[in-house]
């Protein structure tokens, strides 16, 4: 009932178009000008919006635009899973806390590009683009 309910085009289209948040799921500081966080992120959204385009609008059945999401969103959980252990902590005054914002985005972005990466992978998903 689920999988069916998934493989519906609306809802292929909108989790497709889902897919940006967890990829730009970062505190606002890791945007700002003094860090370096901000182009990966950027440069895999441009990535999952150009394979959205040949999927949705161009309706193509080719494999790669399925194989750039993947690329994006696996590569999304790598590169977080690299920055967790610098930004797991800041300083505060003199004080360390733990970053738990950060910790919380980063752990919920990497289920989210999980859960697409799998969601993706499903037959019923890739043919519900092509039947209708």
């Amino acid at each position: 009932m689920l999988r069916q309910f998934l493989a519906r085009r609306r809802v292929i289209i909108g989790l497709l178009f889902f897919q940006v948040i967890p990829l730009v799921l970062f505190p606002p500081e890791s945007f700002s000008g003094s860090t370096q966080e901000w182009w990966l992120p950027v440069m895999l959204v441009v990535l999952v919006l150009l394979a959205d385009f040949e999927l949705i609008v161009r309706r193509s059945t080719q494999l790669w635009p399925w194989y750039l999401i993947s690329f994006s969103q696996g590569f999304s959980i790598i590169s977080r899973l690299m920055m967790v252990w610098p930004h797991a902590t800041k300083t505060v005054g003199t004080v360390t806390v733990l970053n738990t914002p950060y910790l919380v985005l980063t752990f919920l972005s990497m289920g989210l590009s999980a859960f697409l990466l799998w969601y993706t992978e499903l037959p019923e998903v890739r043919m519900g683009l092509v039947r209708e």
